[in-house]
């Protein structure tokens, strides 16, 4: 690896120092560093990544690194996440280890884990990817929303719900979590949809293939009319949908790619997140 591209969460690494070490160390070993530029809204700009790079280190936490992992979605860079953050499922090395991490990332001491993302198209016209997670959800009113969910052109099942979460396995220990959804281990290739506060006795999660295509249509509301709700991928700008549109879930076909240097497993670190250490 000789070039590196830099994502900082300036929120986290205030004065950027934290990134500064990085790139000195980095440097002093003779590598290349690109800093990431950001818009006004502290957003990656695309245009500014670099067209040929090594890998990418982001110093935040793991919602930065799901950020870069969207923005470098189909281009197998390997991502390398440094924790600003609480404990982290993504962003593995921590602070005080930074020098260590560096040298065995050098040396080639490291294993790439392939992360399933997905892929959601609405219209003719947008497209986008997530690695966690795929959410419909109602908009500002407090109304239930009415949804059709089909999966490989078959109807699975119509909702009454605040909403539903289309889940990753890495995303399984994030919303889908909260709304009382599974744990699965984050290699696993599967799709999890839970609904959200759903208007029935049954609201249990649903477990499909990787492979399979998902269908979420928005029903009409009391009377007949218009529904409104909004769909946000990853958690971010969330869009609008109405009455009769439909967006189309299927995996993605590039796998976010990131590298791991210790040998702490899945597992102790689910352990040690659920009790808050």
């Amino acid at each position: 690896m000789e070039h590196f591209f830099i994502v900082t969460n300036d929120g986290k690494d205030k004065g950027q120092k934290v990134t500064d070490q990085v790139i000195r160390i980095l440097e002093g070993l003779g590598k290349k560093c690109t800093r990431c530029l950001k818009d006004e809204n502290k957003r990656i700009i695309l245009s500014s990544i670099p067209k040929e790079f090594d890998c990418a280190v982001v110093i935040g936490g793991d919602g930065t690194l799901i950020e870069a992992a969207r923005a470098l979605h189909g281009r197998n860079i390997p991502i390398l996440g440094i924790n600003m953050g609480a404990l982290g499922y993504l962003a593995e090395v921590e602070v005080g280890h930074i020098e260590e991490a560096v040298a065995s990332l050098i040396s080639g001491k490291y294993e790439v884990e392939d992360r399933m993302m997905l892929e959601g198209r609405l219209g003719k016209s947008f497209r986008d990817v997530s690695l966690n997670d795929i959410v419909v959800a109602r908009s500002a009113n407090l109304r239930l929303i009415h949804f059709r969910l089909y999966v490989n052109g078959e109807l699975l099942n119509s909702y009454e719900a605040d909403g539903v979460i289309i889940s990753t396995p890495t995303g399984s220990t994030a919303y889908n979590l909260s709304a009382g959804g599974p744990i699965v281990e984050p290699t696993a290739e599967m799709i999890v949809i839970t609904p959200i506060c759903s208007h029935a006795l049954n609201t249990s999660s649903i477990v499909l293939s990787a492979e399979d295509e998902l269908v979420i249509e928005i029903g009409e509301g009391k009377h007949n009319k218009t529904e409104e709700a909004l769909i946000a991928f990853d958690g971010t700008d969330a869009i609008k949908m109405v009455t009769g549109e439909k967006v189309i879930i299927r995996r993605s076909g590039a796998a976010a790619k990131i590298i791991k240097l210790n040998k702490i497993s899945f597992l102790e670190t689910l352990r040690r997140k659920m009790k808050g250490k």
